[in-house]
Protein backbone atom coordinates (compact mmCIF):
# COMPACT_ATOMS: atom_id res chain seq x y z
CA UNK A 1 0.00 0.00 0.00
CA UNK A 2 1.31 3.41 -1.10
CA UNK A 3 0.19 6.60 1.64
CA UNK A 4 0.27 9.05 -1.47
CA UNK A 5 -1.90 7.12 -3.48
CA UNK A 6 -4.38 6.59 -0.92
CA UNK A 7 -4.29 10.08 -0.43
CA UNK A 8 -4.95 10.61 -3.78
CA UNK A 9 -7.48 8.67 -4.25
CA UNK A 10 -9.53 9.75 -0.86
CA UNK A 11 -9.21 13.05 -2.57
CA UNK A 12 -11.16 11.73 -5.71
CA UNK A 13 -13.48 9.96 -3.66
CA UNK A 14 -14.20 13.56 -1.95
CA UNK A 15 -14.51 15.12 -5.57
CA UNK A 16 -16.36 12.65 -6.98
CA UNK A 17 -18.11 9.98 -5.26
CA UNK A 18 -17.17 6.71 -3.56
CA UNK A 19 -19.41 4.77 -5.93
CA UNK A 20 -16.53 4.91 -8.61
CA UNK A 21 -13.63 3.37 -6.33
CA UNK A 22 -16.43 0.73 -5.62
CA UNK A 23 -17.11 -0.13 -9.61
CA UNK A 24 -13.50 -0.20 -10.24
CA UNK A 25 -12.49 -2.50 -7.32
CA UNK A 26 -15.19 -4.84 -8.92
CA UNK A 27 -13.70 -4.49 -12.37
CA UNK A 28 -10.26 -5.29 -10.82
CA UNK A 29 -11.82 -7.92 -9.01
CA UNK A 30 -13.28 -9.24 -12.39
CA UNK A 31 -9.95 -9.17 -14.00
CA UNK A 32 -8.38 -11.31 -11.76
CA UNK A 33 -9.84 -14.24 -12.61
CA UNK A 34 -8.56 -14.13 -16.25
CA UNK A 35 -6.19 -17.65 -16.71
CA UNK A 36 -3.93 -15.80 -19.03
CA UNK A 37 -2.55 -13.10 -16.49
CA UNK A 38 1.10 -13.63 -15.38
CA UNK A 39 2.02 -13.16 -11.76
CA UNK A 40 3.57 -10.05 -11.84
CA UNK A 41 0.05 -8.78 -13.41
CA UNK A 42 -1.68 -10.27 -10.33
CA UNK A 43 0.74 -8.64 -7.67
CA UNK A 44 -0.21 -5.39 -9.37
CA UNK A 45 -3.78 -5.36 -9.69
CA UNK A 46 -3.40 -6.49 -6.11
CA UNK A 47 -1.68 -3.73 -5.19
CA UNK A 48 -4.44 -1.27 -6.58
CA UNK A 49 -7.47 -3.44 -5.09
CA UNK A 50 -5.63 -2.63 -1.86
CA UNK A 51 -4.80 0.79 -2.76
CA UNK A 52 -8.77 1.40 -3.28
CA UNK A 53 -9.94 -0.60 0.03
CA UNK A 54 -7.47 1.43 1.62
CA UNK A 55 -8.87 5.13 0.50
CA UNK A 56 -12.21 3.70 0.74
CA UNK A 57 -11.25 2.96 5.02
CA UNK A 58 -9.95 6.29 5.10
CA UNK A 59 -12.53 8.75 3.81
CA UNK A 60 -15.24 6.48 6.00
CA UNK A 61 -13.05 7.44 8.44
CA UNK A 62 -12.80 11.05 7.55
CA UNK A 63 -16.88 11.10 7.09
CA UNK A 64 -17.12 9.94 10.43
CA UNK A 65 -14.62 13.28 11.71
CA UNK A 66 -11.72 12.10 11.93
CA UNK A 67 -8.92 14.93 10.43
CA UNK A 68 -7.79 13.61 6.84
CA UNK A 69 -4.20 13.13 8.43
CA UNK A 70 -4.81 11.42 11.22
CA UNK A 71 -6.77 8.91 9.41
CA UNK A 72 -4.59 8.30 7.16
CA UNK A 73 -1.62 7.58 9.78
CA UNK A 74 -4.08 5.62 11.81
CA UNK A 75 -4.96 3.32 8.32
CA UNK A 76 -1.09 2.73 7.92
CA UNK A 77 -0.41 2.16 11.21
CA UNK A 78 -3.31 -0.48 11.30
CA UNK A 79 -1.77 -1.93 7.57
CA UNK A 80 1.73 -1.93 9.43
CA UNK A 81 0.51 -3.51 12.45
CA UNK A 82 -1.23 -6.45 10.93
CA UNK A 83 1.99 -7.21 8.90
CA UNK A 84 3.94 -7.22 11.87
CA UNK A 85 2.00 -10.33 13.19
Amino acid sequence: MKLPVIKHLTQFIDENDEDYVIETIDTLEALTEVPSLKDEELDVIGELISNLYGAIEVHKMVKEGTPRKEALNSFMQRVMGSIDK
